[in-house]
This record gives C-alpha cells, structure tokens and sequence, in this order.
C-alpha cells in the first residue's frame, strides 16, 4: 500500500474515533419570523468552515442564476417555498463543531403558524439561543418564545439581540432590550446565561468579537455555546422506566423501553405502574451490547440508555406501564414519597394549545405521556394565560396559540409525575384527529396520592398454602389441570361449543366447569357494563377464577367474547402454563343470522351501546392454540375437535372414547 494512502486511512479512522467520543450538546435556535435565526445559523457554519465543500459558491450560483442577492439564510434553508416567502416553516436541524465539542443546531420556526414545530424542536434541547430583532425590538411572540422554553424545561438560554447594524451599533439600544427582556425572564423564573449583540450578516460577535461594539465585554456566541453544560442524565431522580414493549423469546418475555431517570440492577425489585404489581429483576440486556454472563451481575444502566429486562416471575405488564423501584427498599432520595410515581385520575396542566379548533370543557382528547396513550376529559380551566403581560382571564375555551392552566381527568388511575421534580416524565401532548393539538406539564401539588388507598387492603394480605398439592389433585384426577380460554362474536358458538365439550370430557370422568360470559355477569361482573374498562375488569375477574379452579385441579372451559388482545395476554400470564387460546371463529354475517337474541339489529338501531363487532371493535388472536371454524364446521364437529385437543394437551391417561 502507498505510504500515503496508508497514512489517510490512518488520519480518517483517528478523525472518526474523535468524533464517536466527543460531546454532543442540542442547542434550539428560536425567535420571530425575521429576526435573522437563518441568517445567523447561515453565517455561523461560513465563519467556522463547516459548510460541506462547494455549499456555499453553489448557493452564490444558484442566486445569480435566479437573479435574487445573495443571503446567508440560504445556506440552511431545506425548502423552495421558505426561500420564495423568506420564512422557516420546518424544524431544520445542522451539525457543527467547535474546537471543544460537537453540536446539533435545531432552528425552530418563529412564525405563530409555527409554534408547534417551534416547541418540536425546543423539546429535544439541551439549550437555546433566543434571537430579538434590535430594531423591533422585544415582541409578543419573544415573550412566548420566552415562556414556552420555560415550560418545556429549557433553563440554558442565550439572549442575541441581532441586527444591532441596523441601529448604528447602539449601547443604549442594546442596553434597552436587555433590561426589558431580562425582567421579562425574571417574572416567569427565567434567567439567561447571556445577552450577546450580534449583526448576523455582518458577522460581528457570532465567531469573532466586533470591533464596532468596544462597549461589550462578553463572550461571542461560539463561546457561549461552548460555555453551556450538556444536560446530565438524570441518574440521581428515582428510577422511571415506561415500557416500550414486551416481546417474548421461547419461554422469555424481555421488557424493554428507555430509561428517563435513575438506574438499574440485576436484583432490583420493581413496582409496575398503575397495576401496583412487584417483581423482581432476574436479567438484565443492553443495545447494542450483549453482555457476558459473568458481567451481568455488574451491570448498571442508567438514564438515557435502552434496557430489556427479564423478571423472577411471570406477571402482565404492556406498554404504556412505568417500572419504578419499590419505595420501602430504595433509600438515598430526599422525597421518598416519590420513588414510584403518583397515581390518580385528576391533575392540573400548564397547556399551550395548537389546535385548529378550541380547546373545550368538557371535551375529549387522547394524551400521550411518555409510553402511555390514555383519553383525558377537560374539568375545567383555570384560568388563560396572557403571555404578553402574564395576566389572567377567565374563560371555558383556549384558542390556537394560547395559554392556559386546566385540570383534566381520566377514567381510571394512571402514572403521573410533577413536572417541578421530573420535568421530562412530567410532560405530556395532547391529540386531536390523530395530530398533536397541545403540550404541557404536570402539576400534581394539591392532589392525594391514590397510591396507597389503592393497595393498602392487599398489603396486608398473605397468600395461604393448600394441605393438598396440585400433583395430588392431578394424579387423583388422571390428568392436569388447565384453561381452554374461547374467544369470539357474539354468536359464533362459544357457548355451544363449551356446553357440548363440557358434557363430553365430564363424561370420561374429568373435572370439568364451564365460565360462560352471560353467566358471570349475572352474579360476580354482575356491576360491570360493556364500556372497554369494564370489559378489562369483566375478564381479570373471570382469569383469576379460572385460575384457582386450574389449581384445584379442573379443566376450566371459559367462553367469553374478550375482544382485546391484551386482556387475553393478561388473561394467560394469570393462569401461566395451561393456558390455551381457542378462537371460535365466524365471520359477522354468520354471527347476525344466530342472533336469536336479536342483539345484533338492536347494536344496528343504536339500542346497545359498546357492541362488539358493530360499535366496538374486536380483535382476532394473531397465532391462537386452536381455530374452530364455526361457518364450516358443526357443533359436534367442532366438540370433536377440541376433544382431541384437550387431550393431547391435558395428557389424559385412558382409553380415548368420545361418544356422548
């Protein structure tokens, strides 16, 4: 290899480590619409030379071509449109590099009809440059820009008071604008690292400082940057993990998401949100890192790093849960009440609303936070900020772009923190028509924790042994016990399937007992609607009995419509092994011309409410245990076909004879 060559490749994988290692800090850069963010984010990557080659002398062909002046706005801006009307109207985001670390400049959109990508863009930094035009001087939208990043928890802001050439280099202006502002700040909790004069097209102060503005001693706006602290990771809060997901590998079940706060061990015992349930720790996974086995009792993950974990025992966790330590077994933490987050169903908001149409009392939205979508209701609001002036007004609706503190409330309890101790678990978006309508933080500072109301009766309680084991039971009964868990429409033949293979199997002398819906609801779900949180709580109760009469030895045949896929997952880690999924399958129109209820035309006219199939959704197994067929099959074939099936997996020990 020439000695050259060699040596590149040498210098390029050395450049490459370098990078791979050095900080990287998130700076948003934000103000009005033509303050000049373009241009100053344009004429810094110039005076620093971190322009790709040929960037810059094809934008000046590009303007020649097109007959317009050159600007360094156009060095960053990504669109035909934005050059056309001279606004930013997308979050654009630019990597740079100072001597000491790397950067990722965000420039965020100003302009009011582009609030939201604004707040987009804010929300992923570590800091923020906020530009006023030194001519206009301090705006509406500079104080809700001001605001804003307070809300979103950007406590890192450089003030640059820009185009300072347009008003001859001014002491006083600037002088002027900083007081203004900085009271300004003040008044919402706010104080700024820096307030810098710069003329973007000029160049004075960005890189370099200016000759024409001796009156100034501080830093210039690349010192700045380099003077802000990246944003540690929040190991020393408690531990806040939200489940992104659960995915199962042979018998494991690996529960992974992206840790906000805290750490984790191996060992550690967790407490599962808003379920209330504990398990403890038993294996622990690192993207993209797989460890030894010897390493991983060393292991520990903190805030900011994805994690799978593997548990001691089997319990139902998905998505949207939040795994936090146990509070009695975590010490070290000033405000011990908060090691697992608070749970409730009522909480106050600081909202900014970016909606088309008005936030309403009374209305419905869907909230995301953090893992979690859950519907949120509007209980009142408070009172409509005026960030202008920081006024108060009543009102029972927030318009596009305004402020507001409200209350919302939930249908059941969910996992919450206050934005003041967790300021990234504590923030939440709101949707409407499946886009992000509003944003805001969580205060929880007069509420009660539901948390122990909620579990204080099973804290006290004390799973009891039996005299007689399940071994006893089943080799007394010939065979195992179990759940044959049926699922199904209305009318598919779920009843009529259990009923017929209930017969058959007590006619070889099984312990058998069918769980039919109807049934149920007629005594112990018999306060139970058909709305999805009752069906929820309908099929918990009917797993947990199912449950107990499989460990006092019984083949239980449950037969529920249990339409959502999660209930019927949380429905088989109750039971654990034994469980089998049965879908008794028949398409809609089939199942209408059973209908001799006539509960199907009554869904039709609007008579019943949260009917599944017709106004509520039903969601097939994906990979049941069993399919029975029910358009093509009979009764009896189909009992034929599950009696074979509850033999091969019940391991039943004589001869096979199926007549009834």
């Amino acid at each position: 290899m020439d000695m050259n060559i060699q040596n590149e490749q040498i210098v390029k994988e050395q450049t490459s480590k370098d990078m791979a290692t050095r900080e990287l800090l998130k700076v948003a850069i934000v103000g009005h619409v033509d303050h000049g963010k373009s241009t100053f984010v344009g004429r810094l990557l110039h005076d620093t030379d971190s322009l790709p080659d040929g960037k810059y002398d094809g934008i000046v062909a590009m303007c020649e071509k097109r007959g317009v002046p050159f600007e360094f706005a156009f060095l960053m801006d990504s669109f035909q449109a934005e050059r056309d009307q001279g606004i930013t109207i997308d979050t654009s985001q630019i990597w740079f590099s100072s001597k000491s670390r790397d950067y990722v400049i965000i420039d965020a959109p100003g302009h009011k009809e582009f609030l939201k990508n604004m707040i987009t863009g804010a929300a992923q930094s570590d800091a923020a440059i906020l530009m006023i035009d030194a001519h206009e001087g301090v705006q509406e939208q500079s104080r809700r820009h001001g605001y804003l990043l307070n809300l979103l928890g950007v406590d890192q802001i450089a003030v640059v008071v820009n185009k300072m050439d347009l008003v001859g280099f001014s002491q006083a202006k600037f002088d002027q604008i900083e007081s203004e502002y900085r009271q300004y700040l003040g008044s919402i909790g706010v104080e700024a690292t820096q307030f810098i004069p710069i003329s973007a097209r000029e160049g004075d102060n960005v890189v370099v400082l200016s000759n024409n503005m001796p009156w100034y001693n501080g830093p210039s706006v690349t010192q700045t940057l380099d003077s802000f602290a990246k944003q540690s990771a929040a190991i020393d809060l408690p531990l806040r993990l939200p489940v992104q997901d659960v995915y199962k590998f042979d018998e494991r079940r690996i529960i992974a998401g992206n840790i906000i706060s805290g750490q984790l061990r191996i060992g550690d015992r967790l407490s599962f949100s808003p379920s209330g349930k504990t398990a403890i720790v038993k294996n622990i996974e690192k993207w993209p890192i797989a460890y030894a086995e010897k390493e991983k009792q060393n292991i520990v993950i903190g805030a900011g790093q994805s994690v799978g974990i593997t548990l001691s025992e089997q319990i139902f966790v998905e998505r949207g849960d939040v795994i936090s330590h146990v509070s009695d077994n975590v010490k070290g933490f000033e405000t011990g009440e908060l090691i697992e987050p608070h749970l409730g169903k009522t909480f106050t908001a600081k909202l900014f609303w970016l909606g088309e149409n008005p936030f309403k009392i009374g209305k419905s939205y869907k909230m995301k936070l953090g893992t979690t979508e859950i519907m949120v209701r509007v209980k009142c609001i408070n009172h409509i900020l005026d960030a202008e002036n920081l006024s108060q007004a009543q009102g029972d609706q927030l318009l596009r772009n305004q402020l507001g503190e409200v209350v919302l409330t939930t249908r059941e309890n969910i996992a919450l923190d206050d934005y003041r101790y967790f300021n990234k678990s504590g923030r939440f978006v709101l949707l409407e028509d499946f886009d992000i309508a509003g944003g805001g933080v969580i205060s929880l500072e007069t509420y009660e924790n539901e948390r122990a109301k909620l579990f204080a009766k099973s804290s006290n309680i004390t799973r009891v042994d039996h005299a007689v084991s399940l071994a006893e039971r089943e080799n007394s009964n010939g065979h195992k016990g179990g759940v044959l868990w049926m699922t199904g429409l209305s009318g598919s033949g779920k009843s009529s399937l259990a009923i017929s293979l209930e017969r058959k199997l007590f006619r070889q002398g099984m312990q058998v007992y069918v769980l039919d819906g109807d049934n149920l609801r007629h005594g112990l779900n018999g306060n139970l609607d058909f709305s999805d949180i009752d069906r929820k709580e309908n099929i918990r109760r009917a797993s947990e009995v199912a449950a107990l009469m499989a460990r006092a030895g019984f083949i239980v045949i449950v037969s529920l419509i249990s339409p959502f896929v999660k209930d019927r997952k949380q429905a088989s880690i109750v039971q654990g092994e034994g469980f089998y999924e049965i879908y008794i399958n028949a398409d809609l129109v089939t199942c209408e011309t059973r209908d001799v209820k006539g509960l199907y035309a009554k869904a039709r006219n609007g008579e019943i409410k949260d009917f599944t199939g017709i106004s509520s959704p039903y969601e097939a197994p994906e990979k049941a245990d069993l399919t029975i067929d029910t358009y093509a099959l009979s009764v009896e074939q189909g009992a034929q076909k599950l009696m074979q099936f509850a033999v091969a997996k019940f391991h039943m020990a004589y001869e096979q004879d199926y007549s009834i």
